[in-house]
């Protein structure tokens, strides 16, 4: 998986490698592999040990020591995982695997009000004076206090904000004045086909299957970005850090799928170019965990999981020390963290190689968010009860955030309604090939039960969805980080723009967050909202820290106003 820009590959330490390979039984080097040296200062060791497994090496992130190889699809990972210069290799492409049934099941999550019929809300009055339109939609910055933070905080145009998602429209109204297009990149390529001859990511929009770096074909990276830093220019609605800047740092591709090298990419490059916050809503395919040692698996796949493990968790230590403040979904599986269930879903590609994994805790790893330095986020409904979705405990729940919760308010008149969602910003061509419009740009009668909203100024249209997830709780999150930032942090050396330690960041964020009780009980069934007995939680620790809010819930308010005294 290419980086897109020539430019990109030198700020992150990336390069190509122009070694012809050795020849191997005439094998054809079909399939793409990231390889992860034993350090980043023995490259050419290690491309030597490549050209001797059969390998090719096409690219290098030299920030971590990642290649990019081409190799047989047979043999290769054993043999260069042989070398002591190697750590290990993974598959970076994914064979025969058409991702419908994942995206399915994230989406029945994430669009649950598309599948089932939703009720209608009760009026409500519009936003409050000085909004935007459509805010009086966005119960969620009410809950994290943005409404009122901004009288004090509004965010910095010197504040830079990855998106580190299925990409970001830069045209859409509410997005375009905060997005940096000059610092945004894709590092993806599309995949219209899988080895099979099925569909993965679909046609190639443009030429050379590389979408532009403001374009995203997927939507959920743009609603992410509108949660984080929408403009308060009176249209449509504002995020939780209006002001600040919006970069694309794309790592997923159409289909939703997140690969290993991609996510690599991205982080160091946004932590080479001075990104103060990095929004991570995903988890690295193909393994929902990775284990260290899993006995369900091949050595192949042993190698595939502990090179993730690695690689990743050296991005994130890059990105750390470069003054990178990272934020992580904490996932949609329903479960303790620190008490994983058996794995059903990996790995998701090849097809029909998913199988039950006994999931080890204390060597198996969700990532990015079970990754060290990343702040990890479970999700919450309108009612600050945790979403049925939502993971949580002691040992990942660093705080909560709204996420949207669409069977909350039980016995009220919004259970079951779009509004118990998060809105936030939807690109064009998104909700027209999902048929919430029509070509002439006219909300559906599917786009309405759905609560699909429009917004229109003189030639300016912009459109809006409800989704829920803790991909909709962490850029709550990240928006907050993004106002410590703004008001706390000094002049970035060197660089344009300001910057704060990120260890300092996540201490405000942690001592301002509003602190909530666990429910009495402690146990939550969520069988009275339609959901199994697997979905029930119990939430474990104190007011001061416990599984379902971390260390409370993100305060805007109270970071910009009090958190100068943790500094």
């Amino acid at each position: 998986m290419a980086v897109a820009a020539t430019v990109s590959l030198v700020a992150a330490g990336t390069s190509a490698a122009g070694a012809a390979p050795a020849s191997v039984s005439g094998q054809q080097k079909d399939t793409e592999y990231t390889v992860l040296l034993e350090s980043p200062g023995n490259r050419d060791f290690a491309i030597d040990a490549v050209r001797k497994a059969g390998g090719e090496v096409v690219r290098s992130n030299d920030a971590v020591g990642l290649l990019t190889v081409k190799a047989p699809a047979n043999g290769f990972v054993e043999k260069v995982s042989a070398s002591s210069e190697v750590v290990g290799a993974a598959r970076s492409k994914p064979i025969g695997h058409t991702p419908k049934a994942d995206k399915v099941k994230r989406e029945n999550v994430e669009k649950e009000n598309k599948s089932e019929k939703p009720n209608k809300a009760p009026a409500q009055q519009g936003s409050t004076a000085g909004m935007d339109p459509l805010d009086g939609d966005l119960w969620g910055l009410n809950l994290v206090r943005s409404n009122i933070a901004r009288a004090k905080q509004a965010g910095d145009k010197r504040v830079y904000v990855g998106i580190l998602d299925t990409g970001v429209d830069g045209s859409h109204p509410d997005i375009a004045p905060n997005f940096n297009n000059e610092l945004s990149r894709n590092f993806t390529i599309d995949i219209p086909n899988d080895a099979d001859g099925g569909v993965f990511d679909g046609p190639c929009e443009f030429r050379g299957c590389v979408d532009p770096a403001n374009w995203d074909d997927g939507g959920h990276g743009t609603h992410v970005a509108g949660t984080i830093g929408a403009a308060a220019n009176g249209f449509g609605i504002s995020g939780v850090a209006p002001n600040v800047s919006l970069v694309n740092i794309r790592g997923g591709q159409d289909a939703g799928s997140f690969f290993l090298q991609p996510v690599v990419d991205a982080l160091t490059y946004g932590a080479d170019i001075g990104l103060d916050v990095i929004n991570m809503s995903f988890y690295v395919d193909p393994w929902y965990m990775n284990c260290a040692n899993d006995p369900t698996a091949s050595a192949e796949e042993q190698l595939e999981q502990r090179t993730v493990i690695a690689s990743v968790q050296r991005a994130l230590n890059y990105a750390h020390r470069k003054g990178v403040t990272l934020i992580g979904a904490g996932g949609n599986n329903h479960e303790d963290l620190g008490k994983p269930r058996t794995d059903t879903v990996s790995p998701n590609y090849p097809p029909g190689h998913a199988r039950p994994r006994p999931i080890d805790n204390a060597t198996c790893l969700n990532l990015p968010t079970e990754g060290d330095h990343v702040i990890s986020v479970s999700a919450l409904g309108p009612s600050t009860a945790k979403a049925d979705y939502s993971n949580y405990g002691l040992e990942q729940t660093a705080v909560s955030a709204p996420g949207g919760y669409f069977r909350d308010g039980l016995g009220t008149p919004w259970y079951r309604t779009n509004e118990n969602l998060i809105l936030s910003t939807y690109p064009r061509n998104v909700a027209l090939a999902e048929g919430a419009i029509d070509e002439a740009g006219e909300i559906t009668p599917d786009g309405l039960a759905a609560g699909v909203k429009k917004a229109v100024q003189g030639d300016k249209v912009g459109y809006y969805q409800y989704l829920q997830g803790t991909s909709m709780a962490a850029p709550h999150a990240a928006g907050v980080a993004a106002l410590i930032v703004s008001q706390y942090g000094k002049k970035d050396k060197g660089r344009p723009g300001l910057t704060l330690d990120p260890d300092k960041v996540e201490k405000v964020l942690y001592k301002t967050a509003t602190q909530r009780a666990c429910p009495n009980p402690r146990t939550v069934s969520y069988v009275n909202v339609g959901r199994t007995p697997e979905f029930d939680a119990t939430c474990e620790g104190d007011a001061k820290f416990n599984g379902f809010y971390g260390h409370g819930i993100v305060d805007a308010y109270g970071a910009v106003t009090r958190g100068g005294q943790f500094l």
